[in-house]
């Protein structure tokens, strides 16, 4: 039976290396595609995100390492999934977040007393004293 990595470690230990597995922005869209189509080959992936055979392979080992994909290959073509269904929720649940972190950041710029930086006022003493020569 194998272990999982880090299962004598603390929780929030393996939470972190867990978030680390997610931690670059071609990662998270290989986990919202394989979110929304649960078996996508490399090609479709190079093709949809638009990157590098050799970048997109980096970033799929790393999800690998960190078991968040499983892959399968199929005659020349190897597809991807996710490993859990739970990680589809995880990407959902931090969209909402995310979401609701933005309305109250709205919320409270607009709750705020911040005003646009007024004009200086026009100098009302008359005409300058002070000559130039």
């Amino acid at each position: 039976m194998e272990t999982f990595p880090g299962a004598h470690r603390p929780l929030y230990e393996v939470k972190a290396n867990l978030f680390k597995g997610m931690a670059h922005p071609v990662r998270v869209r290989v986990l919202e595609i394989l979110s929304a189509a649960p078996d996508v080959s490399v090609t479709d992936l190079i093709l949809d995100m638009n990157v590098e055979a050799s970048r997109l392979s980096q970033h799929l080992s790393v999800l690998k390492t960190h078991h968040l994909v499983v892959s399968e290959r199929r005659g020349s073509q190897v597809f991807y999934s996710l490993a859990y269904p739970r990680v589809a929720e995880l990407l959902a649940t931090a969209k909402m977040l995310l979401g609701e972190v933005l309305e109250s950041t709205q919320q409270q710029l607009l709750a705020s007393e911040w005003t646009a930086p007024q004009e200086p006022a026009a100098d009302t003493r008359g005409p300058s004293t002070i000559t130039r020569q």
